[in-house]
């Protein structure tokens, strides 16, 4: 195991009816004028809206509000944001939605105390210096962003899609209701399902040794979800089964899975070339990719896969061929992703095999290569796009 510091700040208030609190913690968290930044109309549909303006109110909070939050993130909006936040002089944003919100909200929060350009701090590692603080109410069980610093926007010209990372955009607490995921759609309800899954794997797959505490939490989230997704597909209303998957998701992406070993990422970072194309959900795109890119990299580490075809799909283990073990785990992996109403292929995504090139040229590495559990070149890169798509049952 790798030396590590670990830093999670974030207050989780888990439960029914939580969101009628949120007033109480922007307040102890030092907010009195608040953004809240919204997506579409279901937020006032539903009444959450309602009941979160209440809370602030019930507090002594002022606010200004700022809907229209689309999946994949645009910058257009964030700049309206740093506008109305500067000019309102809000001191803390309030996100209620899911992680298109969250990321837009953490864009809003670096933005306003930078005297540049936001975008100066996704995908160049410029370092954050001061973001304000940031509060959510999700609705969405899927990207991890209620629990962690990461924040994933798309640039409108070009349509690149690009992140940052710092604990200052760590939100100081997340009301996590999961009352509020039932009403989602079984298509979203996937997605998210999806994408937390990619999250532990791109944690799973290490090059790390000795890491058995972190495998095994890995594995437990991973034998969750393929428990629970299926379940709440069925039923969306089993309350269960709904906060299994949203703590499950906070918990994929926080980095407490992740200690203390080397990470991958590059599925993220090949998928967000996707959904900035074709804005595409990203955990669909994450269904056709990540399973591709196992059957690419499976053989620098076959025992890993292995691994990972028995602790979490009960996979019997071939210990003649473990190569045989390895690539049935990979095919349970795209056998439940396609079970469960994801895409397992370009075509079914809607992304065409002719715009590979583009991909690979936004992907960015001209002739360098980039690090994680395999480095991957300009060329590799292509190959795992036309694995996925041409991928089959």
């Amino acid at each position: 195991m790798d030396n590590f510091n670990f830093y999670s700040p974030t207050e989780f208030v888990f439960g029914k009816g939580k969101e009628n609190e949120c007033g109480e913690y922007v307040k102890k968290y030092g907010g009195s004028r608040v953004l809240i930044h919204y997506g579409s109309g279901s937020a006032e549909r539903s009444g959450l809206l309602d009941r979160v303006k209440a809370s602030l109110e019930n507090s002594g909070i002022s606010y200004v509000t700022l809907g229209g939050v689309q999946p994949n993130p645009r910058d257009t909006l964030i700049y309206e944001g740093i506008k109305i936040c500067r000019e309102e002089n809000v001191d803390f944003i309030l996100s209620v939605g899911g992680g298109s919100c969250i990321d837009s909200s953490k864009g809003i929060a670096l933005g306003v105390p930078y005297d540049g350009d936001f975008w100066d701090f996704y995908g160049t590692g410029k370092p954050v210096e001061k973001a304000l603080p940031i509060g959510t109410v999700l609705t969405i069980a899927a990207a991890g962003s209620e629990g962690s610093g990461a924040s994933v926007v798309t640039k409108e010209e070009g349509m690149l899609k690009r992140d940052v990372g710092s604990d200052l955009l760590r939100p100081r607490f997340s009301v996590l209701n999961p009352e509020l995921t039932q009403t989602l759609p079984a298509y979203q309800t996937a997605c998210g399902a999806t994408d937390i899954m990619a999250h532990v794997f791109e944690r799973y797959f290490t090059n790390t040794k000795e890491v058995e505490i972190t495998d095994r939490l890995c594995e437990a989230i991973l034998v969750t979800m393929i428990k629970e997704t299926p379940r709440v597909i069925e039923d969306p209303n089993n309350y269960e089964a709904r906060a299994n998957i949203m703590w499950a998701g906070t918990v994929a992406h926080n980095d407490i899975v992740g200690v203390g070993r080397s990470q991958d990422w590059n599925s993220h970072g090949i998928e967000h070339e996707l959904s900035g194309l074709y804005d595409c959900a990203h955990g669909a795109g994450l269904a056709v990719i990540m399973p591709a890119w196992m059957e690419f990299v499976y053989k620098h580490d076959v025992m890993r896969f292995a691994q990972m075809a028995v602790r979490v799909w009960g996979c019997q283990m071939n210990f003649e061929c473990p190569e045989e073990t390895a690539k049935k785990g990979i095919a349970c992996f795209r056998k439940f992703l396609h079970e469960i109403g994801m895409p397992i292929n370009f075509e079914e995504l809607g992304a065409k095999e002719e715009d590979i090139p583009v991909l690979v040229e936004k992907f960015g590495l001209g002739d360098g290569k980039t690090g994680g559990f395999v480095s991957l070149s300009s060329e590799d890169v292509a190959k795992i796009y036309g694995i996925a798509a041409k991928a089959e049952m």
